[in-house]
């Protein structure tokens, strides 16, 4: 299976990661020599995404924007001073990828289907795409990419799927417990106790159907939570897209789940990724 297009939402506050994110963007905090989100942005274009739709907030200046733009004034002074070695290094995105930038209101829909919609709509997409978050990654040098073991799970037309991993609890921060039979996921618990975790936990990496994409675009237009009520949570879609007969698979992946969301999570990344001598 081929996927051309990802989509990966960095737009809020980063509210947890305070006081920091006031002036640095939760998705370039640095792990080793690279911010948060290029680890997904690298993974993707080794899977062969050509298109990446970087859901961003509306405040400017956009941090994001601006590393995966060629800096031209330091691009002269490495050639001035004889540094050509360090161009390639400065140079974040090959030419044959584009990264396509989506604002959205923070203080409007709130929720992680509401940046899939957002790009759904604006863009007209009608095929799978890959949806990556942008403050965490599957660390796995040497191996299979958590997007590679994503394509491979796929069996069939029109299937969703998701990654999925041996908890540590902690990872259900971000995911939720996974029912799964037949190969298939049945029921997503959100934020469950711990005595109801007894397999694997999702964590945000996804490949999603056309139909389910069509799924997460309904929810969102459909209702109208207001600031202080019910989050849009992708996962409400998805049960949707389960009850209705849609597939989707859950592709156990190997390696580290490192997440930059908590102090504790980022120090602990740089650790894992410093000894990676990334």
């Amino acid at each position: 299976m081929e996927i051309r297009k990802a989509i990966i939402p960095v737009a809020g506050w980063g509210t947890r990661r305070l006081p920091i994110t006031k002036i640095i963007e939760k998705s370039m905090l640095p792990v080793g020599n690279r911010p948060l989100v290029d680890y997904s942005v690298q993974e993707l274009i080794e899977a062969g995404v050509k298109d990446i739709y970087m859901v961003v907030s509306n405040v400017e200046p956009c941090q994001v924007r601006a590393f995966y733009q060629d800096n031209l004034a330091l691009n002269l002074y490495l050639r001035e001073r004889g540094k050509e070695d360090k161009l390639e290094k400065a140079k974040t995105l090959p030419d044959d990828v584009t990264i396509h930038y989506v604002a959205q209101d923070p203080s409007a829909k709130y929720g992680t289907a509401v940046p899939v919609a957002l790009v759904v709509e604006e863009y007209n997409i009608d095929e799978p795409v890959l949806v990556f978050m942008g403050d965490d990654f599957i660390w796995n040098p040497g191996g299979k990419s958590s997007a590679q073991m994503l394509l491979e799970s796929i069996k069939g037309e029109d299937e969703s799927a998701l990654c999925a991993i041996d908890h540590p609890y902690e990872a259900l921060l971000n995911g939720g417990a996974l029912t799964i039979e037949d190969e298939k996921i049945t029921k997503i618990t959100e934020k469950p106790a711990p005595e109801q975790v007894t397999g694997l936990a999702s964590v945000s990496k996804y490949i999603l159907s056309p139909s389910m994409l069509k799924e997460i675009v309904e929810y969102v237009n459909s209702n109208d939570f207001g600031p202080t009520d019910q989050e849009y949570m992708i996962t409400d879609p998805f049960a949707t897209y389960i009850k209705k007969g849609g597939i989707m698979r859950a592709a156990k992946v190997e390696g580290e789940y490192l997440d930059g969301g908590t102090v504790e999570g980022w120090v602990h990344a740089n650790d894992v990724v410093a000894g990676g001598k990334d």
